[in-house]
């Protein structure tokens, strides 16, 4: 016979919103600085995978392959412990001891390393996003601009990116709501100072399991709601006319 008898004390959790708010703040910090390295890398990436160039998109291909058809955890996990161990190689094979000097490169701060996976992941996934927005700008635009006297880059610069970010705006607030929940594979490489991280501190210490983690899911829950009714906004005041 089935028996429940486990006591809810949700007092404990919001007695410890503050922190859990703090945690939260430190995963929004991590999913916006990720989008903003996403999209400067991105940008380049979807330009250089049509380029003519054969490295360039060689380059192109195997990040964006790599970024899209992999768990982002292994990414993680591949930048938290795959950075220093190639470090420690490349120092072994030139003789380097940077340990004698005070060095300590065979360790990788968890935030980094989060920021860097996500960051990665963004670039592979707007990379293609920022692609299918480049399609979408007619190339009558930049002739057209050319025709104006703008040089390449400028026409590029003020007539084609413009155009681009807003046919991909809405494909772009789903991947920074990606990047704000993609934030708690951080727990499996030591963060705990992000909401994932913080939650399960103070569940390590009192084991109310669900009132913590329900408590953190409704905090995701509203951040992502704030920034998809942030974006609406946003899109409402730029792209109405």
């Amino acid at each position: 016979m089935l028996n429940i008898n486990y006591t809810f004390h949700w007092n404990q959790a919001f007695q410890a919103l503050p922190q859990m708010i703090d945690g939260a703040l430190i995963t929004l910090q991590i999913a916006v600085l990720s989008m903003i390295i996403g999209i400067a890398i991105g940008v380049p990436l979807a330009l250089a995978k049509q380029s003519s160039i054969a490295p360039l998109r060689w380059f192109a291909n195997v990040w964006i392959e790599v970024a899209r058809n992999t768990p982002a955890l292994f990414q993680v996990y591949m930048i938290y412990f795959g950075i220093p161990a190639v470090l420690q190689l490349v120092a072994g094979l030139f003789g380097i001891d940077f340990r004698a000097l005070g060095i300590n490169i065979f360790y990788l701060d968890s935030y980094w390393a989060v920021l860097v996976g996500i960051a990665f992941n963004n670039a592979g996934y707007l990379a293609e996003t920022f692609r299918g927005g480049l399609r979408a700008v007619p190339a009558t635009q930049t002739r057209a601009a050319r025709s104006l006297g703008f040089g390449a880059f400028d026409a590029f610069r003020l007539i084609v990116l413009p155009q681009m970010f807003r046919a991909v705006f809405h494909p772009m607030t789903n991947q920074m709501v990606w990047a704000i929940l993609m934030t708690s594979v951080g727990i499996f490489v030591g963060l705990n100072i992000d909401l994932t991280g913080v939650t399960q501190e103070l569940n390590a210490r009192t084991f109310r399991t669900f009132e913590f983690f329900a408590l953190a899911a409704a905090i995701y829950y509203v951040i992502a709601k704030i920034v998809t009714g942030g974006a609406r906004l946003i899109a409402w005041r730029l792209f109405r006319y």
